[in-house]
């Protein structure tokens, strides 16, 4: 039998449906962020990148790297194993204390991934629920939905950000049943927030759990970075809290957050953190430094914004379909595959500017989009760059300028 045949029919599918994916081979350079390395076919040259999830640049701030090699140099590189077998080295011990006071909970639980955090500690906390409901928002992420999946139990999807459909299906439950509501603070591809205060009056009048996704808003949101539950003044009103060291923070891993009692049942009963290998102290010790830099530091978060604003004003002035939103992300609505990626490497060859295309699953069809994520350190030279390269690609490919997006209403 010849197996390979299953593989190439799935990686046609995907080509046929305009959802196959290429990854630039980029080089970061410290110091020098947004601007990389391309090792493109033809060659290495320069390129600025502008869809990273490193919103504020802490990858390269000398206090992180900094940590990292000092303590790669004094302890070692890997954490010798499971927390289970390996015990758990000290660096992983100050990072979830850091972690909890960044949020103002009892503990945290440190996984190797957001992702897993959400996968795991979503399906852990819900089973250990009896005849738990999960009530979750249509558009969480995917590593939300897995969660919810392997829960196991019975689940019901309320419209994005709806409110008063998440009431109706609160009431539909009755009193007595335990719920447990799962949403995220800040959606990345619409740049939009959730409700957080009405959900959590929600919650508190009809006696459910809350499980909040704050991964695009750590670090950026809040005046120690404690993300939109701490900007908003309801950090207190979530149950557990959810976030990642891989994006503000600038390093790797997942956790969540909570009530002692609650941290310590998902780390006795979750497989995702039982039976994998601890992240590496030097990690651990970076992700530190750049949590207690930014619980101080406001200069990030400011330039950030301010950063975010002009890209947006700059690029809605240009007649460019700039999608709405109120956050640091900068959607700009194509809403067709082919273009979409086309436009991605039109930018990347022609004008040495990397943005990856979000097509579907990602997004729904006929919403695909450039997402644009300025960071501190996109000046205004490169803003003006990129706006001129646009409207260049969008005149090449027949895109029209001011067009309404569905997918920002």
């Amino acid at each position: 039998m010849d197996y390979s045949q299953f593989f190439n029919t799935a990686l046609n599918r995907l080509h046929d449906e305009r959802r196959y994916r290429v990854f630039a081979d980029l080089e970061r350079i410290a110091g020098r962020f947004p601007h990389a390395t391309w090792h493109s076919p033809k060659g290495s040259r320069s390129v600025v990148i502008w869809c990273s999830n490193d919103y504020l640049g802490m990858g390269q701030h000398p206090k992180v790297v900094g940590a990292m090699v000092e303590t790669a140099t004094r302890v070692g590189t890997g954490a010798g194993g499971t927390r289970n077998i390996a015990g758990t080295h000290h660096p992983l011990v100050q990072l979830e204390a850091e972690l909890a006071d960044l949020h103002g909970k009892e503990a945290s639980l440190l996984f190797t991934s957001g992702y897993v955090s959400n996968q795991t500690g979503i399906s852990t906390l819900a089973k250990l629920i009896p005849n738990c409901l999960i009530l979750s928002d249509a558009l969480n992420h995917n590593s939300m939905i897995e969660g919810v999946r392997q829960a196991g139990c019975e689940r019901q999807i309320f419209r994005h950000n709806d409110v008063a459909h998440l009431e109706e299906l609160l009431i539909a439950a009755g009193p007595d049943r335990p719920k447990l509501i799962v949403c995220e603070s800040l959606y990345s591809m619409d740049g939009d927030v959730a409700p957080l205060g009405k959900i959590c009056d929600l919650a508190e009048q009809y006696g459910a759990m809350t499980y909040l996704d704050e991964v695009h808003a750590v670090g950026m949101y809040g005046p120690r970075g404690g993300g939109i539950a701490e900007r908003d003044g309801v950090m207190h009103r979530i149950d557990i809290v959810e976030g990642t060291l891989a994006k503000a923070f600038g390093c790797l891993g997942g956790y969540i957050a909570g009530r002692a009692e609650v941290i310590d049942a998902v780390r006795s009963y979750a497989p995702g953190f039982i039976f994998t290998t601890a992240l590496p102290p030097a990690i651990c010790s970076a992700a530190t430094a750049a949590i207690r830099h930014l619980k101080t530091s406001n200069w990030e978060r400011e330039r950030h914004q301010d950063r975010a604003a002009r890209t947006k004003a700059i690029l809605t002035a240009a007649g460019l379909p700039v999608m709405s939103s109120d956050t640091h992300i900068v959607p700009l609505f194509v809403g067709d595959p082919e273009k979409c990626k086309r436009a991605s490497d039109l930018l990347l060859e022609d004008h040495g500017i990397y943005i990856q295309p979000i097509n579907y699953p990602t997004v729904a069809k006929g919403t695909e989009r450039l997402r644009i994520t300025p960071s501190p350190y996109h000046d205004d030279g490169l803003i003006d760059a990129l706006a001129e390269a646009l409207l260049q690609v969008w005149d090449r490919l027949g895109l029209p300028l001011h067009q309404k997006s569905l997918a920002a209403e």
